[in-house]
């Protein structure tokens, strides 16, 4: 998976290559799945959701741009597994996932692995964690219709957000958004597809 990860997608940063090296994938999908874990593709979890495919991960990583001591937002945590990625080349991690049993579960799987630099709660990500900004980087790690105007104010000058975009709840484009002192910059990385961003500042979750 890593040499596919360098040699295949141009993926350049050591820290992002050595920290998905070192957090065993398999431990965050299910058990049926485990052979598949380290495979060039999302695979399923828990309540209709997925872990994203690997390329995925270290690209939305990589363009955070993080320092060892950066503080992180994650939006959308999943099963856990970018979580514990982010932890391994950030300072502090605080994620969110909204379905209960799987913030449950990815709060015990990183605990688990002895990382305790991650926090993960239960809640509406489109509105961030404003306690613990403003932030260095924001992973979102689900597709909405615009970037959430809460994670932007919670963004620290000069900080980088990554999310899925896209006007179709099954298709979009990953943006990045660097907060300037004159604003915000975007870019565009490129097409991918998420599940749905579900939140005040997201879809509908019925629609």
């Amino acid at each position: 998976m890593i040499v596919r990860l360098r040699d295949h997608y141009g993926i350049r940063d050591t820290r992002v290559l050595d920290a998905m090296n070192s957090v065993p994938r398999h431990f965050f999908v299910p058990d049926a799945l485990q052979p598949s874990a380290y495979g060039d593709h999302a695979l399923p979890i828990d309540a209709n959701q997925t872990i994203s495919q690997p390329y995925i991960v270290a690209r939305m990583t990589e363009l955070l741009e993080l320092k060892g001591d950066d503080r992180v937002l994650e939006i959308g945590a999943g099963s856990g597994y970018q979580t514990a990625v982010l932890a391994r080349v950030a300072g502090q991690v605080f994620a969110i996932e909204r379905l209960p049993d799987l913030a449950r579960q990815a709060q015990a799987r990183i605990r688990h692995l002895g990382i305790y630099n991650a926090t993960v709660k239960c809640f509406d990500g489109t509105l961030g964690w404003s306690a613990h900004a403003p932030y260095d980087g924001i992973l979102v790690a689900a597709g909405g219709p615009d970037v959430p105007e809460p994670l932007v104010a919670q963004l620290k000058e000069g900080g980088r957000l990554v999310i899925p975009v896209g006007e179709r709840r099954d298709a979009q484009h990953l943006i990045r958004v660097v907060k300037t002192d004159r604003g915000i910059k975007r870019e565009d990385h490129g097409a991918c597809a998420f599940v749905p961003l579900i939140g005040h500042y997201g879809w509908e979750e019925n629609k």
